[in-house]
């Protein structure tokens, strides 16, 4: 595929998924400050945002400042954590991000991608949706839905999300950025999901290289 007809694919592609899924800037997680949404981020690792919004609206009352999850007791949090899945670490890094950010930054979530993932707990995904759902600061985040979906769509062949970030970074408009995100997950929870996708519906199964290669195979 030539350069031109990459950037034409790519606007195929965004154009669709703007008229299916819309323009607005939703988060998934509930949350109503940067510390919440770093908290329910962590917690959304390998786990379903439905079940991480359920966990948070205990977690908060017994845990209302970060000065309160930073004195927690770990075997408490994980109790309250268990049923997001690999509480231990999860707890493990929730206090020790909540110290962190006491004792570094004076309890504010850092607007830098570098400030941000040298928090424990902290990786590329979760430092992008903090920077785009809270700073608006342009980025990408590569989840389950963006890298399964990404790869069906001829836009990356990596496995690794930081490179998946990447690529997408390079052929994706940075005005939507952010917005990939949102609609890929909604793509991926009502038409693309890892098990039985349902191409037939897909309105983006004539850009489907993964979709091509199942008509041939």
């Amino acid at each position: 595929m030539t350069r031109k007809q990459e950037k034409q694919k790519v606007q195929d592609i965004i154009k669709l998924l703007d008229e299916q899924y819309g323009t607005d800037v939703i988060c998934y997680l509930e949350h109503r400050d940067a510390w919440q949404l770093l908290v329910a981020t962590i917690l959304s690792a390998q786990c379903t945002d439905a079940r991480v919004n359920i966990v948070t609206k205990d977690l908060f009352i017994k845990y209302p400042t970060q000065e309160a999850m930073a004195g927690a007791s770990q075997e408490e949090l994980e109790a309250v954590i268990h049923s997001t899945g690999f509480y231990h670490n999860k707890a493990k890094n929730l206090i020790a991000c909540a110290r962190e950010l006491l004792s570094t930054h004076q309890g504010i979530v850092p607007k830098t991608i570098e400030e941000l993932t040298a928090l424990p707990g902290v990786g590329r995904k979760t430092a992008n949706v903090i920077l785009g759902n809270i700073y608006g600061i342009e980025s990408i985040v590569v989840d389950t839905h963006v890298k399964r979906i990404s790869r069906k769509l001829g836009l990356t062949k990596e496995e690794d999300p930081e490179k998946i970030e990447f690529d997408l970074m390079r052929v994706l408009p940075k005005d939507h950025w952010i917005l990939f995100n949102i609609q890929i997950i909604a793509h991926g929870r009502s038409i693309c999901p890892a098990r039985q996708p349902k191409c037939q519906e897909c309105f983006l199964k004539s850009q489907c290289e993964w979709q091509k290669n199942q008509s041939f195979s």
